[in-house]
């Protein structure tokens, strides 16, 4: 046998495209395990795996990451709790995007030698005798495990590569796209109190992950697509699987059911506007720019300089206050004392957000408060605010 014969000669002879094409389906595979098993099922609880797709995401992720199911749920949940603060174990918000998108898989190193995460996120996790005594203890030897089938499958050279590929997809895509720019660049469908935002509408290359804000918004629902034009391909598996009877769905995102518009707030309304609260801030920053369009249109033929001055804030009117900065927030500030229209649309916004954020006060209460909002909305004098706020109270 000569040297390349014994490069290249395993027991599949593929052409190099069937080498990228085989690299390709393997690292696939790996995605949907981390999102189904890792993500979604262990790490939120959104669905129950049967027991033989859920030992064999276990049993791949072995193969072919090395990763413990109880290490990546912990950091994971961690991340949701302590989202983009110094605790945080990989926020690019506090440790810069070149960090976590290049070093993301150190990061998560380093927070899976920290007992306490492990301690108080990891709970719930398989820790059965399979889990213990080879999953958990052995995590390098299923790597080289794949590598000896890869190698003896597809010849030393392609075999040692596929290997690398399929050792480098999770660190780089997981921990360092998803992470990373899942954090720093994107569109955002819903304003959740992170940085976190959608990378692309199609879930595809990660199964889903991309839709990265969507997830943050509703992070128990095992379906990450929101809008008509998204897709989740990670969905579509857990469909089928679902079909198949290896699987059930705990919760996906709430669906706002909108009715007649009732006279006065009540109970039902109340749960309606905190369940879709990110939808209901959603609308409302559409409610908030139509003040402003009216609001610059009337300024324009009467105070030019006034309609200049409101143009150069628009960027931050539907932003948290708390995400201002100083010199933004004083500029914000300035400029809607320009409008008393859209000084009030403004401050409401806050007001409406802090009723899901009152865990003090009773349901009672709540209702009595969601009332008053509504009914100073209305009374407002704003015809955007009084539309929304008439919407409000048809949601059931």
């Amino acid at each position: 046998m000569d040297i390349a014969s014994w490069l290249f000669a395993g027991l599949i002879d593929l052409p190099w495209w069937g080498y990228v094409l085989v690299a390709l389906a393997l690292t696939h595979v790996t995605i949907a395990a981390v999102t189904i098993f890792l993500h979604r099922c262990q790490a939120h609880r959104a669905l129950d795996l049967h027991p033989i797709p859920a030992h064999f995401f276990r049993f791949w992720l072995w193969l072919t990451t090395g990763m413990v199911t109880k290490e990546w749920a912990a950091i994971h949940r961690k991340h949701h709790a302590k989202c983009e603060t110094a605790e945080d174990p990989h926020s690019p918000q506090i440790y810069g995007i070149n960090r976590v998108l290049w070093g993301g898989v150190f990061l998560y190193v380093k927070e899976s030698y920290n007992r306490e995460t492990m301690d108080r996120y990891g709970h719930g996790t398989p820790d059965d005798w399979i889990e213990r005594n080879l999953y958990s203890r052995f995590t390098l030897s299923g790597l080289t495990l794949m590598g000896i089938v890869n190698i003896a499958l597809f010849g030393l050279v392609p075999g040692a590569l596929i290997l690398v590929t399929q050792i480098a997809w999770i660190p780089f895509w997981a921990a360092g796209v998803i992470n990373g720019i899942g954090h720093f660049w994107g569109y955002r469908n819903w304003q959740t109190g992170d940085a976190s935002t959608n990378i692309v509408p199609f879930g595809i290359l990660i199964g889903g992950e991309e839709l990265h804000n969507n997830h943050h918004a509703f992070a128990s629902s095992a379906k990450l697509s929101n809008k008509w034009y998204e897709f989740d391909l990670g969905w579509a598996y857990i469909r089928i699987l679902e079909t198949l009877g290896l699987a059930r769905v705990k919760k996906t995102p709430p669906r706002l059911r909108v009715g007649a518009v009732k006279p006065a707030i009540d109970m039902e309304t109340l749960h309606a506007v905190i369940a879709n609260r990110y939808e209901v801030l959603a609308k409302y920053a559409a409610s908030l720019k139509a003040t402003y369009a009216e609001e610059i249109a009337r300024l324009k033929s009467r105070a030019p300089h006034d309609a200049e001055v409101l143009k150069r804030v628009r960027r931050w009117l539907t932003r948290d206050d708390g995400k201002l900065a100083g010199t933004e927030r004083a500029a914000l500030e300035e400029s809607l004392a320009k409008s008393s229209a859209l000084q009030t649309a403004y401050r409401m916004r806050a007001e409406l957000a802090a009723l899901w954020n009152r865990s003090s006060a009773t349901r009672e209460q709540l209702v009595a408060q969601l009332q008053d909002w509504c009914h100073r909305a209305e009374t407002s004098g704003i015809g955007p605010l009084r539309d929304f706020s008439m919407r409000l109270r048809s949601y059931a």
